[in-house]
């Protein structure tokens, strides 16, 4: 273990090729946290087959996001880098924190509620406990900050809910975790419907950028993305009524590492095009550095497969520590 750093711990499901959304939401601040804290990035595929997926895809989409992760600049000398089934505590703990957890407190959880709402189909008991599962992914590292995006507070508030409830039975061994949400940056909207974020997931291709596509791709994407009908056009941060401008600002500032405040002086009297342009353009220059090495990666299979194989013994070390202390602190023999 970092002796004297604080833990991080964050994950993503391998649902899909990532998106620019993932990378501004999570991964481009993933890179940040590496020097300054101990870092544990998880690739949760068990999260994942809580919607029905095919095995031959799970498998390429899990190797598509350790090797987005290493392109995007996750470094295994600094993290952590494993497969969540790979280290069987997470289960384990999950079980076991089911019992702690009341009915009720699951029914509130705002993101089954709504998936409730829209799936025609019956439900399966893994949606329901999906909350449970990520306390375990958090609690077993004994994890003092988790980057969240604002979707994800709830859950992680049960978290630290059945962290104390645990810690108020048999006495202080979770580590109560602190939420850490980049302002501005945690949620990357849609491209067509600016009331919802972006997501790999979304059946409209137009409404995200992929980090794996192509240029002209970028560029008829982009071309499409909502602004608005202003008359004549402004171009400044208003995330409450130019949601769309807001949007392609954050894209761009991010991207290309200049604050909000430089990009509305630049743009001011401006067209919308160009605003498109310049976030066209950033995007082909960095995401063709991100695929290159992206490339490099997916053609390396073994070297994939040693970074989690080597993740998941160091995670497991972690993780079955935890769990012992659980077990003795339970009454497991």
């Amino acid at each position: 273990m970092i002796m004297n750093k604080l833990v991080v711990f964050s994950a993503i499901q391998p649902s899909g090729i990532l998106t620019i959304g993932n990378y501004i939401g999570a991964i481009q601040q993933w890179i940040k946290m590496q020097d300054k804290y101990d870092c544990i990035y998880s690739i949760v595929d068990l999260h994942t087959i809580t919607v029905k997926q095919d095995p031959f895809t799970l498998q390429k989409n899990i190797l598509n996001t350790i090797a987005i992760y290493l392109a995007c600049g996750i470094d295994p000398k600094k993290s952590i880098i494993f497969i969540q089934s790979h280290v069987p505590a997470h289960v384990q703990l999950s079980w076991i924190l089911n019992c702690y957890v009341y009915f009720n407190e699951l029914k509130r959880m705002t993101q089954f509620k709504k998936k409730k709402e829209n799936k025609k189909s019956k439900l399966n008991n893994g949606l329901f406990t999906y909350p449970v599962l990520m306390a375990s992914d958090i609690l077993l590292y004994k994890t003092d900050i988790v980057p969240v995006g604002k979707d994800q507070k709830q859950h992680l508030e049960l978290s630290c809910t059945l962290a104390k409830r645990f810690n108020n039975i048999y006495g202080d061994l979770f580590k109560i975790p602190k939420s850490y949400i980049i302002k501005n940056k945690s949620n990357i909207l849609s491209l067509s419907n600016i009331e919802k974020k972006m997501s790999k997931s979304d059946t409209n291709k137009n409404s995200f950028i992929s980090l794996l596509d192509k240029k002209e791709i970028i560029k008829i994407k982009i071309k499409k993305a909502i602004t608005d009908s202003d008359n004549p056009p402004t171009i400044h941060y208003d995330p409450k009524y130019k949601k769309g401008i807001s949007n392609l600002l954050i894209i761009l500032s991010s991207m290309s590492e200049k604050n909000l405040f430089y990009l509305e002086k630049k743009f001011r009297g401006e067209t919308y095009n160009s605003l498109k342009n310049e976030v066209i353009d950033i995007l082909i220059k960095k995401l063709f550095i991100l695929q290159e090495k992206y490339f490099y990666y997916i053609n390396n299979y073994k070297y994939l497969m040693d970074i989690v194989h080597d993740g998941a013994e160091k995670a497991k070390i972690r993780a079955n520590n935890t769990l012992k202390e659980i077990y003795n602190k339970i009454g497991f023999l």
